[in-house]
């Protein structure tokens, strides 16, 4: 089987795709909010090509997975990630991590996988942690406001929000001399279209509120973070910079001018580097 369904405890399917040598070191994707699996496609072939083989899951809620009502949050898409990985006995897999798959792979690291001996290295790319939220302990985060506003928009017209967010800052192609890509665009709205509207309404507090202080901490293995300096989601001094720090393997490097989705309209640069990072 190269795509299937696992079974949580509390009954929710969530979709996984498995490509590649099943003898082959794993490389593990985690997508961001509101996309999918597919939305690692430029990754999954560039890896499986060079002979490893690569998992990646739908966030409950997203995707193919079960629309359930509950349990969006990060311990629970922690442990639906840790359900599909034991399921498939994933050993020495290094998990990579785009936005709030970041803060899912930060929280599976530091719960499931270290404990288990799963875990090779981790990647967090353009990811949320530690905190987006600006608090009192986090000056330098993003006020409720913000998140508000995207919860409204996706109470009101998700369909719009869906259309507008890849078009603006998502990709940067509301930046002076971008190149845009019109399928790209579709693409984005066609993965969050086939999600969940509950899922992303209550994902948002997820990515948004989650301290991830202590995942961060308790992570041990070599950590790479990769970061856009024109991130316009999640920006670079409140999240990437603050991580490596509270790492203890981490290691931070920066693209000028890249925006939040760099993976995708960046991935001729961040999958050679990725490539060398795990093979170090």
């Amino acid at each position: 089987m190269t795509t299937g369904f696992v079974e949580t405890k509390d009954g929710v399917q969530i979709f996984y795709k498995d490509w590649g040598p099943k003898d082959a070191q794993p490389i593990v994707f985690h997508h961001g909010w509101p996309l999918s699996s597919d939305d690692w496609d430029a990754q999954m072939l560039f890896f499986v090509q060079h002979g490893y083989r690569v998992v990646a899951h739908d966030r409950r809620g997203h995707g193919r997975s079960s629309q359930v009502s509950d349990g969006h949050d990060m311990d629970h898409y922690a442990a639906d990630a840790s359900a599909v990985f034991e399921h498939l006995n994933l050993k020495n897999a290094v998990h990579i991590g785009h936005s709030t798959g970041g803060g899912e792979v930060a929280r599976y690291v530091a719960k499931f996988g270290q404990p288990q001996g799963r875990v090779a290295k981790a990647v967090l790319v353009s990811a949320v942690p530690p905190l987006m939220l600006k608090t009192e302990s986090n000056p330098g985060g993003l006020p409720m406001e913000v998140f508000d506003g995207i919860r409204k928009a996706v109470a009101d017209n998700r369909a719009q929000l869906f259309v507008d967010f890849p078009t603006g800052p998502f990709y940067g192609f509301n930046r002076e001399g971008a190149t845009v890509y019109q399928g790209v665009i579709q693409n984005w709205w066609r993965q969050g279209m086939m999600g969940s509207a509950k899922a992303h309404y209550d994902g948002i507090k997820a990515f948004s509120e989650t301290d991830q202080t202590e995942d961060l901490k308790k992570i041990t293995v070599p950590t790479l973070v990769l970061h856009g300096d024109d991130d316009q989601v999640v920006p670079i001094a409140d999240s990437a910079e603050l991580s490596v720090k509270l790492l203890k393997n981490g290691t931070l490097k920066v693209y000028k001018g890249y925006p939040h989705g760099m993976l995708t309209v960046h991935a001729d640069v961040i999958n050679p580097d990725l490539l060398a990072f795990i093979k170090a």
